[in-house]
């Protein structure tokens, strides 16, 4: 399929591994001209495609604003997808200022930032895409270990939808993209690591990460083409009239309609 993206400028966070890397490769090959960011630049990204800066701070996302204006020129799509979850377990009780700040900082700040940042200039061109990332925690959430993440991921959510209505009738249309469990790098270390406390093997691991999450009807994690597939035709012009909804990839892990 021609998602007729080839020409795109295209701005991805958190593109350094996991989903993010797979959102990267896939517009590169659809033709789109990408910038990237992360802290660390993967040694497989050329340079000119990559941005080094820290989007949990007002001035990491100030840097890659500037960034896509000096070599872009302005951005045609967004992807939001830099996002994730260092907060300890322990339910309520572990989650201090600072766990709470952090979990703010990198799942809804730096989309709110750069959005802020970039849309007058999708605005003034009167077409673009954003896609905001979010997750289905912010229906599930664990509350052993993710209610920060989740809560996070809820704001994001919701900002997501209050902007779609504030722009999509100047041209620019706003998505969501909500993955449960994925088979990223990260989450097959997680599985070895179960495993190997459970004296199981890697499938088992995956077993008991499914059944913390309360099964997975497909029977497995999505892969991270999977998740960027989507994306990127909902950030195409084939999906041209979708806009201010969000879109779950999971497996059928949310149980409810």
């Amino acid at each position: 399929m021609n998602l007729q993206l080839s020409g795109r400028r295209v701005l991805i966070t958190g593109g350094g591994k996991g989903a993010g890397a797979a959102v990267v490769a896939l517009f590169r090959e659809e033709g789109a001209q990408v910038l990237t960011t992360a802290r660390n630049r993967p040694t497989a990204l050329p340079e000119e495609l990559f941005v080094a800066a820290d989007l949990t701070t007002v001035d990491g996302c100030a840097t890659v604003a500037e960034a896509v204006k000096a070599r872009m020129g302005g951005v045609d799509i967004i992807v939001h997808v830099v996002g994730g979850s260092s907060a300890p377990a322990g339910g309520f009780a572990a989650l201090g200022e600072e766990e709470w700040q952090q979990e703010l900082n990198l799942n809804l700040f730096p989309a709110v930032r750069l959005d802020r940042a970039l849309l007058p200039g999708m605005l003034a061109q009167g077409e673009g895409v954003i896609v905001h990332v979010t997750s289905i925690q912010r229906e599930l959430p664990l509350p052993e270990s993710t209610t920060a993440y989740a809560a996070a991921k809820a704001a994001l959510s919701t900002y997501s939808k209050s902007l779609s209505k504030e722009v999509s009738p100047q041209g620019v249309r706003v998505v969501r993209v909500s993955p449960g469990w994925i088979e990223t790098e990260a989450a097959v270390a997680l599985a070895e690591r179960l495993a190997e406390q459970a004296g199981t093997d890697y499938e088992g691991g995956k077993q008991i990460i499914m059944g913390a999450l309360g099964g997975i009807p497909l029977g497995r994690p999505s892969t991270p083409a999977e998740v960027a597939n989507l994306i990127a035709f909902v950030a195409s012009p084939l999906a041209g009239s979708i806009t201010g909804t969000e879109f779950v990839i999971d497996g059928g892990t949310v149980p409810v309609v």
